[in-house]
């Protein structure tokens, strides 16, 4: 099938026309990605603004926390623990420092101050477990707080006495006879 002159045209200029549109789209995705990369670089730890999109305040939290300023990347964190996209890690990445901090605080004159960021650090990764089983490095830095500080024996297994043994038929009871010939 040969095309003549004319059609050969047209194709081509509609190629043409759908590379435009694609580079123009392109040029628009690498505007917006500088603009967002001036917004980190000139946000840093103290402008946080509530337009900011999920990915900039993780990022200057992320900046945070790597400058050691815990307190106000965990309060950064905590604003995306809702994000669908960027909530789980948020949660993690403010369990991890809350876990650094007690390993700090253990380390110095105060390790009972310790205990409250263990806790709290084993909640969120409880927490991400819920949503995701699977989770291998929620897994291990729960078993490394657990560790640290492990949960006291028996707290689950203890039942009321009343519910004990509600579900025992009769029959499995020892000592019981059921009267039959």
């Amino acid at each position: 099938m040969a095309l003549n002159p004319r059609r050969a045209s047209r194709v081509l200029l509609a190629a043409l026309a759908v590379l435009a549109v694609l580079a123009a789209v392109d040029v628009l995705r690498l505007q917006r990605a500088r603009a967002l990369d001036a917004r980190i670089a000139a946000g840093g730890p103290g402008g946080d603004a509530a337009d900011a999109p999920p990915a900039l305040r993780f990022a200057w939290a992320a900046a945070q926390a790597a400058s050691g300023t815990a307190d106000s990347a965990l309060a950064r964190y905590g604003s995306l623990h809702d994000d669908p996209v960027l909530g789980s890690a948020a949660r993690y990445n403010s369990a991890n420092l809350l876990l650094r901090q007690a390993v700090e605080l253990r380390a110095n004159k105060h390790p009972g101050q310790a205990l409250a960021l263990i806790e709290l650090a084993k909640e969120h990764y409880r927490e991400l477990l819920r949503h995701d089983p699977g989770d291998w490095d929620a897994r291990y830095n729960l078993e490394r707080a657990q560790r640290l500080q492990p949960d006291p024996e028996g707290e689950d297994e203890a039942l009321p006495d009343n519910r004990r043994d509600a579900e025992r038929a009769a029959t499995t009871m020892r000592g019981h006879s059921p009267g039959l010939p």
